[in-house]
């Protein structure tokens, strides 16, 4: 298909989707009242917390707070992106997926998709032809069988073997450019960008090869080079072999990610099939969400030189927040000199994953390293040592594990965790997880009294959970609330307003992508008192008519104030009386 897919589709394909077939083709599913319950799929629990609602389209886990539509559902159980999903939902539904063409032609993604596949099996005949290609595979360890299950190949000398193939015409140049295989000279001539390389393919989460990564057999430099970024490939997403891992476990319990394509296959020719590696790149946000959707047991195996060090110190940094009970991070140096690779054809398989197993824990590793840069001995170095801490520890998420690592500091230091977490709450951010302060969110404030949400809060929820209830509201009436959340709120009326027949699934699938996203699936999950009687649109008018009044009242008190201190304008002054006059008759 070719362009972007317009906003309405998504909202229709959402709208007609029965979420509870979607999740139940995947998780069983026991009826419970008006919804459906089951053991949550994304962690492991055995009381059931993970409830489906087909009434308003979306799926929550009151155990992991995972949520979200059929979309979001499939992403992360399919492991799917964006685009994907909304491919896979449609076709199970009969329905062709649109897309919008702009000023220019938008590519066309098969036709992108198909041209790579056209390019991995060129290479991979390349390599075949090519005796000195085969030749150092084999002196690398690698048989015939591992490189056709990773589909290697190989990019022959010359400047425009790829462009005189596959780019004999303009339009097909194009494509060529769109998919990373050729580069275009100031002169508007083209040559290949990989020549004489061992090309390895990079598969997306379907198996299509979206890239390639391609490493010299000699000594020149760069020893790896990646396809560049492009329509189908980014590299801070993707991880080399997690698509061969899957095809090879049914069920993954660990990962372990290392720096090279070479690693990887390496790994797997002596049998251990859960290794995946960056693409260039030091580890990302995106690279630990996919692999701890696939499981919690996650190890770093670096050389054990200085450079390793410093690239397992940053994968530390990175993983930090995505730590919590029931994950656990491990670094693995090897000795120097030797690589994964080179280690597994030494040692053999047992002793690789013998070496994960005795791998240093994150907490370990954080202190160590730590450690290393003070004197533990002078009270100056253990201070500075909880100072280092402070940045680190504010980037773990509140719970049992951010507690036990506080323990552990406060004995290396000489506090009690009661100090120490005091000292380092000093001016350092809150820890993930934790309630922002009032003011800081668009959502509102703190309820300030026990079981009372605010005016705002109940608004919103009641918009979540009766979205057509927006048709009869007055937006006006917020004019010149400053109250947090009230900006939201607006938003939301607005858009439900123009757009009558959103639902609740088709709100969350809006604002997914944005931080107001998490807060809104946890008010759609809220309980409603329901009683004979209840008219949401009733109580979402009453919510802004209080709002208004609030609104009023601080501007009454603000103009007063200016009054004192005779400032006011003649405009303000006539404003005044009439906003007491509204005040008196609406107290």
């Amino acid at each position: 298909m070719s362009g972007l897919i317009p906003q309405h589709f998504i909202d229709d394909l959402i709208a007609r989707a029965d979420i509870v077939e979607v999740v139940g083709k995947r998780v069983q599913l026991k009826k419970a009242g008006r919804e459906f319950k089951a053991c949550c799929p994304f962690h492991d629990e055995k009381t059931p917390s993970f409830t489906v609602s087909p009434s308003k389209g979306f799926y929550h886990c009151f155990g992991c707070g995972a949520h979200g539509t059929a979309l979001g559902f499939l992403m992360e159980f399919e492991h799917l992106n964006f685009v994907e999903a909304v491919e896979s939902l449609a076709h199970s539904m009969g329905m062709e997926v649109p897309r919008d063409e702009g000023q220019r032609p938008a590519r066309r993604y098969d036709e992108l998709f198909e041209l790579m596949g056209r390019l991995e099996h060129y290479y991979q005949a390349q390599l075949k032809a090519s005796d000195p290609a085969v030749e150092y595979l084999k002196a690398r360890g690698i048989d015939g069988a591992t490189a056709k299950r990773f589909g290697i190949g190989y990019a022959p000398q010359g400047w425009d073997n790829v462009t005189r193939q596959f780019g004999t015409s303009r339009e097909a140049l194009e494509r060529l450019l769109a998919v990373g295989q050729v580069i275009r000279k100031d002169s508007g001539s083209h040559y290949d960008r990989f020549r004489d390389r061992i090309m390895f393919p990079i598969r997306d989460a379907r198996g299509r090869c979206i890239g390639f990564g391609g490493r010299i057999m000699g000594d020149e430099q760069p020893k790896y080079l990646n396809t560049s970024d492009t329509v189908l490939f980014h590299k801070r997403q993707e991880l080399y072999g997690l698509y061969e891992a899957r095809q090879a476990l049914r069920d993954i319990e660990q990962l372990v990610v290392v720096e090279g394509y070479m690693d990887v296959v390496g790994l797997a020719r002596h049998g251990v099939d859960f290794a995946v590696a960056t693409l260039g790149t030091a580890t990302t946000d995106e690279h630990l969400n996919r692999v701890f959707r696939l499981c919690d047991n996650v190890s770093f195996c670096f050389d054990g030189d200085r450079a390793g060090r410093a690239a397992a110190w940053k994968a530390l940094q990175t993983a930090l927040p995505h730590i919590r009970e029931g994950r656990q991070v491990r670094f693995v140096f090897l000795p120097d000199g030797q690589d994964p690779d080179s280690y597994v054809q030494r040692h053999g398989a047992a002793a690789f994953v013998a070496a994960l197993d005795g791998g240093t824990p994150l907490s370990d590793f954080l202190i160590d390293e730590l450690a290393s840069q003070v004197d533990l001995q002078s009270v100056d170095g253990r201070a500075r040592l909880a100072e280092l801490a402070k940045p680190l520890v504010s980037q773990l998420p509140a719970g049992v594990y951010r507690e036990l690592l506080i323990e552990r500091l406060a004995t290396t230091v000489g506090l009690s965790s009661a100090k120490l977490e005091a000292l380092l709450s000093r001016g350092a951010k809150p820890p993930r997880g934790t309630a922002q302060a009032p003011g800081k969110s668009r959502l509102a404030p703190r309820p300030p009294t026990a079981g009372r949400p605010s005016v705002v809060r109940r608004a919103i929820t009641l918009l979540m959970h009766f979205p057509g209830a927006a048709a009869n509201l007055d937006v006006d009436q917020l004019d010149g609330v400053n109250k947090p959340g009230v900006d939201l709120l607006r938003e939301l009326i607005e858009m439900l307003k123009k757009e009558p027949t959103m639902t609740t699934a088709g709100l969350l699938e809006r604002w997914r992508q944005r931080e107001e996203g998490r807060h809104l699936g946890k008010l759609a999950t809220v309980e409603l008192p329901e009683g004979e009687g209840f008219d949401p649109g009733v109580e979402l008018s009453d919510c802004l008519r209080r709002l208004a009044l609030a609104g009023a009242r601080e501007r009454i008190e603000f103009l007063i104030e200016k009054q004192k201190l005779n400032q006011l304008t003649e405009a303000e002054r006539a404003e005044l009386r009439r906003l007491g006059r509204n005040s008196a008759s609406n107290g």
